[in-house]
């Protein structure tokens, strides 16, 4: 099979540049942002020193999807910021679609629950699927900036701190090439939705209807610091607020997020 752009990305103006094996996509996209490339996706089934947040690696073994999603915006860097829950949003929705087909052909009738866990990774059941990175660079047309999406479709990995699952262990059989080209229409949608921060409120909602952990005990460690509370929600700007033993709203920026206590998840 090969990578194709959905009806509606197609019909938008995206690029595509396809590899079969790439080091990292987002690397991929800001070198074609410096060249003078517009909205454009980079996608591989493998890609062999991805990163994830804080640096860490994310390996996507061949038939997984790395993707990064290209767009030269004129916002400033917080407002691009909050671009990583549309694009939370836009592959879960994704993922509902091409799993419930899968499931339809083969003849089932199970419900996959796929949520959405700030800061921006998609869990399938409380475990791990997807992973995002934003990244931004400020290039002579405006400030470009790349969201890279990366899935576990047939594979996950074991030594992450929140337990990972993939597609196929879910009994789902589709391919990265499927999973892309819904998720490049889907993008069309929840970018639009988003258009430019002057929509991050209809994000944020919908965001908050998919949430994993609302109103649930949560620690986040960020440092050397441990913040423990009640996920409450999150503010205008995207950071979760936590409300402490004390009522206190904490508002989080940054931090590994660990639901329930943090002896019982490890965080210490």
């Amino acid at each position: 099979m090969t990578f194709a752009l959905g009806a509606r990305a197609a019909a938008s103006g995206y690029g595509l540049v396809v590899f079969d094996q790439a080091g990292s996509t987002n690397v991929e996209a800001l070198s074609a942002a410096r060249r003078g490339a517009k909205a454009s996706w980079f996608v591989t089934t493998e890609q062999t020193a991805g990163r994830g947040r804080r640096q860490r690696p994310w390996i996507a073994p061949r038939g997984n999807l790395a993707s990064s999603v290209l767009e030269v915006l004129n916002v400033a860097p917080a407002i691009a910021a909050t671009l990583g829950f549309a694009a939370c949003l836009a592959i879960s929705s994704a993922l509902r679609q091409v799993s419930r087909e899968a499931v339809l052909r083969s003849g089932g009738s199970s419900h996959l629950d796929f949520s959405v866990k700030w800061p921006n990774d998609v869990l399938a059941g409380g475990r791990k699927i997807v992973g995002m990175l934003l990244e931004a660079e400020q290039v002579a047309r405006g400030l470009a900036v790349v969201a890279g999406i990366g899935t576990n479709v047939v594979a996950a990995p074991t030594d992450t701190p929140t337990p990972a699952v993939s597609l196929r262990d879910l009994g789902v059989e589709v391919s990265a090439e499927d999973l892309f080209t819904a998720l490049s229409d889907s993008w069309v949608e929840y970018f639009g939705i988003w258009n430019e921060g002057r929509g991050f409120g209809d994000i944020r909602k919908l965001w908050l209807e998919r949430a994993a952990g609302l109103g649930q005990p949560v620690a986040i460690r960020s440092g050397h610091a441990i913040i423990e509370g009640i996920f409450d929600t999150i503010d205008e700007q995207g950071c979760m607020l936590v409300r402490t033993a004390e009522g206190r709203l904490e508002p989080i920026t940054a931090g590994d997020v660990h639901f329930g206590s943090v002896a019982s998840k490890g965080a210490v």
